[in-house]
């Protein structure tokens, strides 16, 4: 969505319980990535259930543009033909990800590994966000920062060295994006790359290196062994792959947690990635007393997948760890409509990463608490929300600051709430969930746009 885009607001209200099944779109990180692994490999790559939003489909932009051959065969069905690692070309144009925070940053990697040279740029929200945390492991590989914005932000041109440096280089902040961009960046080095973490973070793109022929060894470090060592040889010959694309575990968030607490609702969401990684919000939920049941569990395109019952729960207030964030970054918004919605303090501790999201979440999660009237808390990093077991009153409306997360959360806000509540803008929410709307009103939910 472009920042010169007319807003469309949308309102949630309650109205009858929620009932029946659905399947969330395919998960926007496993997306991104088999899009660029089929760029980088030798043949053909078959993707099944690929998430079709806008993030998405500018990744297969730049595809295209460094060099792929990319066709869509139906819903969810697509082709990559490859050029291998160390055969991208040079694009003709600028490659704009719109709002694309994820394939924009695994793409400078991608280009950072290879003798080409690429300016990259986004919409206003992209342009807010930091980008020195992948650019200084780049550089260090060889990387050239041409040109940038103010605080190495987009748009920024790199240059990619004739041969990339292999590193070794211990990751001062817990992120998947820096880990995945240093060694897709390595995939074109001699030698072997190594991204050492204090926490575990999503681990989408070891396993997909894999899938595709990558030699990828991964040790547990640290204390607890909580931190992991990754390590990629270099200048593999990658070959196209079949992928299936497992619903998003951070789109299922919203029906799941709006099951939870809409009184009377009964939902089945369907092919769920259940990632270690990526459960955190569903750990939570359960220790708030949420009814949820894993149904038929089973692999799909190398994770393990399972269909979710849930039903409304009376939920009480939990202290989230920090040492959990890295596998619910994105789900803290509808997290926090839970809390808003329970019996009890919940404490949501470590929440740096959420100050350099689409938005400043923390920031944007805190306003649209106060403008419903639900009672909470900043301290430092922490994000404390005060439910009494009864709906929040709701009325307000909500500053999206370009940010799908925040818009579609209230949104499960306003079917819970006493009085309805607005977000000032949806039009974002295709980023990442094109039909949510539909999908919502499908159970029963009562959404005006």
């Amino acid at each position: 969505m472009s920042h010169d885009s007319t807003p469309s607001p949308i309102t949630a209200q309650a109205g009858t319980a929620l009932r029946g099944r659905l399947r969330p779109p395919g998960d926007k990180s496993i997306s991104h990535r088999a899009i660029i692994l089929g760029l980088l490999s030798l043949g053909e790559t078959r993707i099944e259930g690929l998430l079709e939003g806008d993030d998405v489909l500018r990744t297969a932009a730049a595809a295209r543009a460094l060099g792929a051959g990319i066709d869509r065969d139906g819903e969810g069905r697509w082709r990559v033909r490859g050029v291998g690692v160390g055969g991208l070309s040079d694009p003709a144009g600028v490659l704009d990800f719109g709002n694309a925070g994820t394939g924009s940053r695994l793409m400078m990697g991608v280009v950072g590994g290879h003798p080409v040279t690429a300016t990259f740029d986004g919409d206003a929200s992209l342009r807010k966000r930091p980008m020195r945390r992948i650019l200084d492991p780049l550089v260090q590989m060889g990387v050239t920062v041409v040109e940038q914005a103010e605080g190495g932000r987009v748009p920024l041109t790199l240059r990619g060295p004739r041969e990339a440096v292999p590193i070794t280089y211990d990751s001062p902040v817990a992120s998947a994006q820096v880990k995945s961009a240093v060694l897709l960046a390595g995939l074109n080095a001699p030698g072997v790359t190594t991204v050492v973490e204090a926490a575990a973070t999503r681990d989408h793109t070891e396993r997909m290196l894999r899938l595709f022929g990558a030699e990828v060894e991964v040790e547990a470090v640290g204390p607890g062994g909580h931190g992991r060592r990754v390590a990629l040889t270099g200048q593999p010959t990658l070959r196209a792959a079949e992928v299936m694309v497992p619903a998003d575990p951070s789109s299922a968030a919203f029906a799941l947690v709006a099951a939870l607490v809409v009184p009377g609702s009964d939902v089945v969401i369907e092919g769920v990635m259940m990632n270690p990684l990526r459960t955190g919000l569903l750990t939570t939920l359960l220790e708030m007393g949420g009814d949820i049941v894993r149904l038929n569990e089973r692999e799909e395109g190398g994770e393990t997948v399972a269909d979710l019952r849930v039903r409304h729960s009376r939920l009480k207030g939990v202290a989230v760890p920090p040492e959990r964030a890295p596998a619910m970054i994105d789900e803290y918004p509808v997290l926090a409509v839970a809390a808003a919605c329970a019996e009890g303090t919940t404490r949501m501790q470590g929440l740096h990463e959420l100050r350099v999201k689409e938005s400043d979440r923390l920031a944007a999660v805190a306003a649209g608490l106060k403008a419903n009237g639900v009672s909470h808390t900043v301290e430092g990093d922490d994000l404390i929300v005060h439910g009494d077991g009864t709906p929040p009153k709701g009325g307000g409306t909500v500053a999206t600051h370009l940010d799908h997360r925040i818009a579609m959360a209230f949104l499960v806000l306003g079917l819970a709430a006493r009085e309805p509540v607005t977000v000032d803008d949806g039009a974002m929410i295709a980023t990442s969930y094109p039909a949510f709307l539909a999908d919502m009103r499908t159970l029963g939910a009562a959404l005006t746009a």
